[in-house]
């Protein structure tokens, strides 16, 4: 009976885990070529069912999410967070390659009572509706960074102040990039500097005149040598966004790219030409003379050099019988009276036995306290005498 209640109890426990999963799970639907946008905040993790207790707004919470089965995630898909007090973004823009369905698992840190919380978001990737935006345009913002753009706010904000310089027509963001990720430097940490964003839009209207002024050559050549591009029209993103006008790109769309020429495969002879001229077919040759003379010559030079080596060192030496008759009588005479001096003399030395002196100092009587001479060793002088 024990055992049947613990069965129950963990198929209850595995039963309310997977209502808990199932409750955990959001979809939504990016489309390809455009940009999407999923914030991650603290109400979306912590007020879900299975949190009893409300978490305080000052507990700070980091977000990290993969791709299901991986460790990161898919290539068209970032994560952004700038501090644990502040939300988390998933953003990016899904290519043709990556339509179908993604599951994106993203998990919640509390960083004081390291609890996590867990979310599925699953994304159906399909095509967009409406009609195609081949003008597209590039603008670099140095005065926000990427997670101050993200939201729909400051979005709509820079749609709405760049209509103005565009033709009328519906403004649709493509991508949003951070200019870390496009090779920008970490700016210093000083206040009003920013990182930079890329932010690229869309539409169906053909560009006005005030951008292609700002893309032509004239103002490449002007931003070449550090001065402003040529810009006809007013600049309704000031103040609020800082563009650098040099770094605009404009891609037009609406005429195909023309198709690569896909090469014919030819029968490989070269066709004739007056300057080139082949080799001619080589003739059979014998290499043997060549390799026995290279071979034999050196060994044949070595042997040489040896022989006349071994006549110089064997039958060119003086010899000391030539020596001797080339040396004078009186000189030997004199080497050899020298030598038996020399001999003699240290025989001599060392049968000598010369004791030490013990003190070289004035000694004093102990009876009648007279100093003494200091005592001189009679046979230390005439070894003296004889050294000098």
């Amino acid at each position: 009976m024990a055992a049947v209640l613990i069965w129950i109890s963990l198929l209850v426990g595995l039963l309310a885990g997977l209502g808990h999963t199932e409750a955990q799970q959001t979809t939504l639907h990016p489309l390809v070529g455009r940009v999407f946008v999923h914030t991650l905040d603290r109400e979306n993790f912590l007020h879900l069912p299975e949190l009893v207790v409300s978490v305080p707004a000052t507990v700070p919470i980091t977000y990290h999410a993969h791709l299901q089965g991986h460790p990161d995630l898919p290539r068209w898909l970032r994560c952004a967070q700038r501090s644990p007090h502040q939300p988390g973004f998933l953003y990016g823009t899904a290519t043709p390659a990556d339509r179908g369905r993604q599951v994106i698992e993203v998990t919640a840190y509390n960083r004081d009572s390291f609890d996590t919380t867990r979310q599925r978001l699953v994304l159906l990737i399909g095509d967009p509706e409406g009609p195609l935006l081949p003008y597209q345009a590039e603008f670099l913002v140095r005065s926000h960074d990427v997670e101050e753009v993200l939201p729909s706010t400051p979005a709509g904000r820079f749609l709405t102040a760049l209509g103005g310089l565009w033709e009328p027509g519906e403004l649709q963001l493509l991508n949003i990039t951070s200019a870390l990720d496009r090779g920008g430097r970490v700016p210093l940490p000083i206040e009003g500097r920013k990182e930079g964003v890329y932010i690229k839009v869309g539409s169906s209207s053909p560009f006005s005149t005030c951008l292609k002024m700002v893309a032509s050559p004239d103002s490449q050549a002007r931003c070449a040598q550090g001065q402003p591009p040529l810009l006809s029209c007013y600049d309704t993103l000031a103040p609020h966004f800082r563009v650098d006008w040099c770094n605009v790109l404009l891609v037009d769309k609406s005429v195909p790219e023309p198709a690569d020429e896909v090469p014919t495969p030819g029968d490989g002879i070269l066709e004739h030409d007056p300057f080139f001229c082949p080799p001619t077919e080589a003739t059979a040759r014998e290499f043997l003379t060549d390799a026995l003379v290279t071979l034999l010559v050196p060994l044949l030079v070595a042997l040489l050099l040896t022989l006349l080596l071994a006549y110089v060192m064997c039958c060119r030496r003086e010899g000391r019988l030539k020596r001797d008759l080339a040396t004078s009588d009186i000189q030997m005479v004199h080497h050899c009276t020298i030598r038996g001096n020399t001999e003699e003399l240290r025989q001599m030395a060392a049968s000598r036995e010369v004791p030490r002196p013990l003190s070289t100092l004035p000694m004093f009587n102990v009876r009648t306290g007279e100093r003494l001479p200091p005592q001189v060793d009679s046979a230390r002088v005439p070894l003296i005498l004889d050294q000098h």
